[in-house]
């Protein structure tokens, strides 16, 4: 097997994604993604990843990351990782689809015949239009919200978007209703008015459907420790499956004092990338739950070496999923295949949108619980008629 031709397509519908296509010289198509500044990962695999790739026989996704493997810039999760990653992906479809089977065994077998799953309560346009993580780019329509915006749902009704959910078999959510609080003081503090707001939307939800809801809390790093110490400690009555991100998972020893200090679970690292960004964290015993994107720390490569790792520090894992479908779909054979998976992220608000607009072959969801397809590789196929689509192509 080589590689013949490096392609990417950018669909109109979701700005920031990009697809890449890795084509061989036996007829095969691997696919990845890229989500987060697509326009420039884009630049990024054509304008220097493409030259490792092209003419590579017989490529391994373990050589491939060695070799792709960025001089700078390799601790954060910035351009190079994530083109990487995406390659990664597309490079293990390949290997699927070389053996005719699906990844999940490849990894050696499924260690549960499903996952349960949860909601993460954002709409449609979530986080669409550029790389910010603010209120700004929620993509919440100021007029009347689609049928799937959960994001306006679960910060004006929430109750009521609680009970759908739970009807229909989602035993799990997640909201984030003190992020603009943390924008109003650059997270060093939270008024108790505003403290309030935030657990009013908890308060409902629990009031609504009681405790058998996994009910987890997203504050997207943006606390210092005072500021996430107090609402930590308010929501503990609550009793979250857990709250996430509550600082910067680079502050390793602010995170370890916040969870003495705390009496919730604490997940974390969907901005970190590989082992050596998890160790720290586990060595301090501050992590409960890591939610590992298989995209932005390099790959599923580096993400089933992270969760080995997790699994040697009896932590389990709950991979990030708010970045696309051939991700989504990584994550589930990646879940699925390790003895600590826990639960995996999905938005329906995607699902029935830009993801099924985009592709088919998507792991199905039946009672709440998700499962790897049996199709060759991690099944993901882009549409023909995925709409209007910016194409390049280097061969």
């Amino acid at each position: 097997m080589r590689i013949t031709a490096v392609e990417t397509v950018r669909p109109s519908i979701q700005p920031n994604l990009v697809f890449v296509l890795l084509h061989t010289n036996d007829g095969r198509t691997g696919l990845g993604e890229a989500f987060f500044g697509g326009r420039t990962v884009e630049a990024y695999l054509h304008e220097s990843a493409a030259e490792v790739l092209l003419g590579a026989a017989d490529p391994t996704p373990e050589s491939m990351a060695r070799a792709l493997a960025s001089y700078t810039g390799f601790a954060g999760a910035g351009v190079e990782t994530r083109g990487n990653g995406a390659i990664d992906l597309a490079l293990w479809d390949l290997i699927g689809q070389e053996a005719g089977l699906p990844l999940v065994r490849l990894f050696g077998g499924p260690v549960q015949e499903s996952l349960p799953t949860y909601n993460t309560c954002a709409g449609p346009g979530y986080i669409s239009t550029s790389t910010r993580q603010r209120s700004d780019n929620w993509g919440v329509p100021a007029t009347t919200p689609a049928r799937w915006d959960d994001l306006d749902a679960f910060l004006n009704r929430p109750a009521a978007l609680a009970r759908d959910l739970w009807d229909e078999g989602i035993t799990g959510m997640k909201v984030w209703p003190f992020d603009r609080a943390a924008e109003a003081t650059g997270g060093t503090d939270i008024s108790p008015s505003e403290l309030g707001r935030g657990l009013a939307v908890i308060e409902a939800i629990r009031e609504e459907v009681g405790f058998d809801m996994k009910l987890m809390v997203e504050l997207h790093g943006l606390w210092n420790r005072r500021g996430a110490t107090a609402i930590l400690q308010a929501l503990t009555e609550y009793r979250p499956y857990w709250v996430e991100d509550p600082m910067r998972p680079d502050a390793v020893d602010a995170l370890a004092a916040l969870s003495a200090d705390v009496d919730v679970p604490i997940a974390t690292g969907e901005t970190l990338v590989g082992r050596r960004g998890f160790l720290p964290l586990l060595e301090r015993g501050a992590v409960d739950v890591v939610t590992v994107d298989v995209q932005w720390t390099g790959g599923l490569t580096e993400a089933r070496k992270v969760a080995a790792l997790a699994d040697t520090y009896g932590v389990p894992v709950a991979p990030h999923d708010c970045t696309g479908p051939t991700t989504l779909a990584a994550c589930v054979h990646l879940t699925q295949s390790v003895p600590n998976g826990l639960i995996q992220e999905t938005v329906r608000a995607f699902l029935r949108t830009w993801y099924a607009e985009l592709v088919e072959g998507l792991p199905p969801i039946v009672d709440g619980r998700i499962a790897a397809t049996e199709a060759p590789g991690h099944g993901v196929r882009l549409r023909n008629d995925l709409g209007e689509a910016e194409r390049r192509v280097s061969r």
